[in-house]
């Protein structure tokens, strides 16, 4: 029999070697006729007597990413018409859908032959499944290979043996940690989780694997063993009495109860390890089934998955353009942020060169990629070749000349317009025509900017977020003269760099920077009422946030959001800006001297290592204090998520976001909105427009106008409508990348 997505070799000693290698695809992935064609396989490896045993190992660079998007689509596809016809029998039916993956890999486990996966790269989800539920495990030892059950960050939960044979092969704490962070597993830390078996280099991993089946490995998992005893001890045990007490106390101390795969994968664990192996995976399966009928899962599988994709991808892109190849980029400002973007542009191979006003400040933004880079050597995470190559890659200078020849060149000068109008002049002299020139700029609008430029169709806004090196997310913002081309060059650099971008219109703060300010608004105003700054702070993690409001503005400086204010107030006028705001961030900085994190001193204060951070006393001395007692918990949860998604809401009315998936993905992103929603306009979707105006409504009775639900969000209510149904462009989660 031939096959479309492996092949399959017999060697003289009478061992398979199954490589798994889809032509199609950069990377191999589980769809419906990868798991038909791998079920044919291990029948054939268990009926011919010639064959001993099987390796299943990857043709490609990567293992395997795990499932293909197509599969999850089909089921959620499934959930959605089932419920339509036979909501009663919907949980049976997909019951029984998800249920093939599990039956293959148990078939392969129990097939009499000895199977051993080598691993020779990325090894994520279902795959690692898979290999789990071979009976050897060989990783190639190189920086690439990395291993990890990652579901529940698009919230699901490995659902295909995952749960029931980790805890079988380590101990139970160091399981429950690996599944419900998704972290990742280099090959050392696998092996000494008891995860894989043997760690070889590269060019020895399929000769070690054929040589586990020669020398007698059995086909027989642990677990199928008479006898078998967990290794970290019973549930009911002296050292399960220690774990489980606290497990969920500390799940809910870290994710609040939000992430409903988090708590199920606890209880498959929990209830899957006091019984047999098979009864365990019925457990998994039917908890699977439970949490792939939530709206969680459905959200995050849409944004973070199948959205995420699309976008990095390059959905944005304008078509019949042709790609570039980026031979240099410029960056103009070596503070922080240019030096950062610099770093980024090197790390993907590219030759960056950094320009600043004098030697030395152009050398210090070179330093700061010399810094990031020695802290990833200390951490074996980077070679010194690598590292070498990687700072040869930045050339300092003060020469606008040494731009000539940049495909694109990006200035990350200081935020005002008169500065910016010269680094764009210097820089347009220089450049060839059909170069691309950004600007990093966080608040002021594009369309003003490029009025400084002589090719504003060539002019383009790139929004980094601080620190570079480590936000995913980057906004790419349009002018109103900005070209194609220019859009399609930025594209092409943000996908070159590895981040994910969104592609917004002009207006003042783009897109993220208008949410983020909302949410901190909006702890602003309930300081202001007097509602306790630890219940502000507390309460918004509950919502979902990775950090406060107010933690958040001690990042970004309070003396930042007053040049904002500032700067909001002249452009627009004194009722563009909340004055009880106004005079709250002034006596912040301008009374006290509390600029936030930089200064030691912000809403709260930076003790010196290892004391940590916390509320500054004096910030409830501002105004009168609540009686926390008389405080609503729903009611502060509801204002900061209610608050953010009807902003996001207005730039879809406004025109400044037309994509969801943009606004979803660049809510999560950008500043960590509730992840388990997925985003502001998903969150608006679930709740359902009609729930949602009336939330609003009810919010503006008692908070402010600044709750009004806008117009589009009315006639969206009075239609049924939501936003990906109405603003099509990802609105079907079957779309695959």
């Amino acid at each position: 029999m031939s096959y479309t997505n492996f092949t399959l070799e017999t060697d003289s000693d009478g061992i398979a070697l199954v490589t798994w290698d889809m032509t199609d695809k950069t990377m191999n992935v589980f769809t419906l006729e990868v798991l038909e064609e791998l079920d044919a396989i291990v029948d054939k490896v268990t009926n011919d007597e010639a064959i001993k045993g099987a390796v299943i190992t990857s043709g490609k660079s990567t293992f395997s990413g795990g499932a293909d998007l197509t599969i999850m689509a089909s089921i959620f596809e499934r959930i959605h018409e089932e419920r339509k016809k036979n909501p009663e029998g919907v949980a049976q039916i997909l019951f029984d859908q998800i249920g093939q993956m599990t039956s293959l890999f148990r078939k392969l486990e129990t097939c009499g032959k000895p199977w051993v996966s080598a691993i020779n790269g990325v090894c994520m989800g279902g795959a690692f499944e898979m290999s789990l539920a071979c009976h050897g495990r060989v990783a190639a030892d190189a920086g690439h290979v990395k291993m990890a059950l990652p579901e529940v960050k698009v919230g699901i939960f490995p659902g295909a043996g995952g749960t029931q044979r980790v805890p079988r092969l380590t101990n139970q704490q160091d399981a429950l940690m690996m599944m419900t962070t998704g972290q990742n597993l280099s090959p050392k830390r696998a092996k000494a989780l008891g995860l894989v078996h043997d760690i070889v280099e590269p060019d020895q991993l399929i000769e070690t694997a054929k040589q586990m089946i020669r020398d007698g490995l059995k086909p027989v998992q642990p677990w199928d063993e008479k006898g078998f005893k967990l290794p970290g001890g019973q549930i009911w045990s002296p050292q399960g009495a220690q774990l489980w007490p606290a497990v969920s106390a500390n799940l809910r101390k870290q994710s609040y109860a939000n992430y409903p795969a988090a708590i199920a994968i606890i209880k498959c664990v929990y209830e899957g390890l006091q019984v047999p192996f098979d009864t365990g995976l019925r457990i998994e399966q039917r908890y699977f089934t439970e949490i792939l009928q939530t709206p969680e899962a459905y959200a995050m599988v849409r944004s973070l998955f199948v959205s995420l994709q699309e976008l990095n991808k390059g959905a944005r892109r304008p078509a019949g353009i042709e790609k570039t190849k980026f031979s240099k980029i410029g960056v103009i400002g070596a503070g922080f942020m240019g030096a950062g973007i610099a770093f980024v542009t090197a790390k993907a191979g590219i030759p960056v060169v950094l320009i600043d006003r004098d030697q030395e400040a152009a050398d210090k933004g070179k330093a700061h990629s010399e810094g990031l880079v020695a802290a990833a050597m200390k951490k074996k995470r980077m070679s010194q070749e690598d590292a070498d190559k990687l700072l040869s890659l930045i050339t300092p200078s003060t020469d606008y000349s040494d731009l000539e020849g940049a495909e694109l060149v990006i200035e990350a000068v200081f935020e005002d317009r008169g500065i910016k109008k010269t680094v764009t002049e210097a820089t347009e002299a220089v450049l060839a025509p059909g170069s691309v020139f950004a600007s990093n700029t966080s608040t002021l609008p594009i369309t003003g900017l490029a009025e400084n430029s002589k090719r504003p169709d060539d002019f383009v806004g790139i929004h980094f977020f601080s620190p570079v090196d480590k936000m995913m997310l980057v906004e790419i913002i349009l002018g109103e003269k900005t070209g194609d081309r220019a859009l399609a060059v930025a594209l092409d650099y943000v996908q070159a760099i590895k981040k994910t971008p969104i592609v917004v219109n002009d207006t003042r703060g783009f897109y993220v920077n208008r949410c983020v300010m909302r949410y901190m608004n909006e702890a602003y105003s309930m300081l202001v009422e007097g509602i306790p700054p630890a219940m502000i702070e507390n309460i918004a993690k509950m919502a979902g946030m990775p950090v406060g409001p107010l933690a958040l503005n001690d990042e970004v400086a309070i003396d930042l959001t007053q040049k904002i204010h500032r700067a909001t107030i002249a452009d627009l006028g004194d009722k563009a800006v909340d004055p009880r705001h106004v005079q709250l961030i002034d006596t912040m900085v301008d009374t006290h001297g509390r600029t936030g994190r930089k200064s030691g001193k912000g809403f709260y204060d930076y003790p010196a290592k290892p004391a940590k951070k916390h509320l500054w006393p004096g910030l409830k001395d501002l105004y009168p204090q609540q009686d926390p007692d008389n405080v609503s918990v729903d009611e502060i949860r509801n204002r900061f998520l209610v608050t953010v998604a009807l902003e996001a809401a207005r730039t879809v009315e406004e025109g400044i976001v037309t994509d969801p998936r943009e606004a979803d993905i660049g809510s999560i992103l950008g500043f960590g909105f509730a992840p388990y929603t997925g985003g502001a306009l998903s969150y608006i979707d679930e709740i359902g427009a009609k729930d949602f105006v009336e939330m609003c409504d009810d919010l503006a009775s008692r908070h402010g106008e600044h709750f009004k639900p806008t117009p589009l969000l009315k006639d969206m209510a009075t239609k049924g409508d939501s936003f990906y149904s109405r603003f099509g462009q990802g609105a079907g989660i079957g779309q695959a990348a």
